[in-house]
């Protein structure tokens, strides 16, 4: 299956974030973090930027990294944060911190506090480029299942976490999307054909494995489902059909009448999508790691 371009990607990821409902779960990561104006809060996977817009908008000093360079050329060109400082200037252990607030001290800045500038910057997440304990957050939204080692990524995670910092993950697992359709045996190869090529298809059912793995304390885990009623992902499903027709699950001809009935449900109102979308939330322990 061929690989996305970056326009093609933006594309997607805008959809999503403009579901219903899509707002409300990217706040509540927000609040997870339990981070006050001034902390610093690392975005990995940070795509656009629209997640690190939105946190410095609450005084949180917030950078975004991403591998991409496209994504973080769209992300500066948003607005989202202007021009990126460099690695050793976001990730400069001299930079001042703010203790990690209590449960539901997350917020927006104080009126009269000014916006916090983002930073954005290029690297690999498993090798991040920033010294230990420097951040009191870190957002992982839609990107360990990129991975093929997730796990090397949330032990990054915690060393680059202060102790009592916090680490929020959030995504999907690829093999439990949830399609009506009068196709279903077929429906069920798609769905496991594009799980496929996913580098990391079933990482979010891992998140808390992963957390307890690395060290982290306070491991919780609750999963938000997304519907679509409308066939605002109809997109979608042209990817999954041409995973299925890369891996040889159908003939032509049946996933393309397949393709063909999710669009007339759609055109009827019959259409349904559900997206269990899974969030773990946890706290770096005090102590050496």
């Amino acid at each position: 299956m061929a690989s996305m371009t970056t326009e093609q990607l933006l594309a997607r990821l805008d959809r999503a974030d403009e579901l219903p409902g899509a707002g409300e779960l990217r706040e509540a990561t927000y609040e997870l973090l339990r981070c006050r104006p001034g902390d610093r809060v690392l975005d990995v996977g940070c795509g656009a930027g629209r997640a690190v817009a939105e946190l410095c908008g609450r005084g949180v000093r917030a950078v975004g990294v991403d591998r991409d360079p496209g994504m973080l050329a769209a992300a500066r060109a948003r607005g989202a944060g202007g021009s990126a400082p460099s690695a050793r200037q976001v990730g400069s252990p001299s930079a001042a911190r703010a203790p990690v607030g209590e449960p539901g001290a997350a917020g927006r800045a104080p009126a009269g506090e000014s916006r916090a500038a983002a930073g954005f910057v290029e690297a690999d997440l498993l090798r991040l480029p920033f010294g230990d304990g420097e951040f009191r957050g870190y957002r992982a939204d839609k990107v360990l299942h990129e991975l093929a080692d997730p796990a090397a990524a949330v032990v990054e995670a915690r060393r680059v976490l202060a102790p009592g910092g916090r680490a929020v993950l959030c995504g999907q697992d690829w093999d439990t999307l949830v399609l009506d359709s009068d196709r279903p045996a077929l429906t069920r190869a798609i769905v496991h054909a594009r799980a496929d090529v996913v580098a990391g298809p079933r990482a979010a059912r891992q998140y808390r494995t992963l957390l307890v793995d690395a060290g982290f304390t306070e491991v919780a885990v609750e999963v938000r489902t997304m519907v679509d009623t409308g066939g605002s992902f109809l997109p979608l499903l042209d990817g999954l059909a041409a995973a299925a027709r890369d891996a040889g699950v159908a003939s032509r001809a049946p996933i393309d009448a397949w393709l063909r009935e999710q669009s007339a449900r759609a055109a009827a109102g019959r259409f349904f999508l559900a997206i269990p979308i899974f969030v773990a939330s946890a706290t770096a322990p005090e102590g050496p790691q």
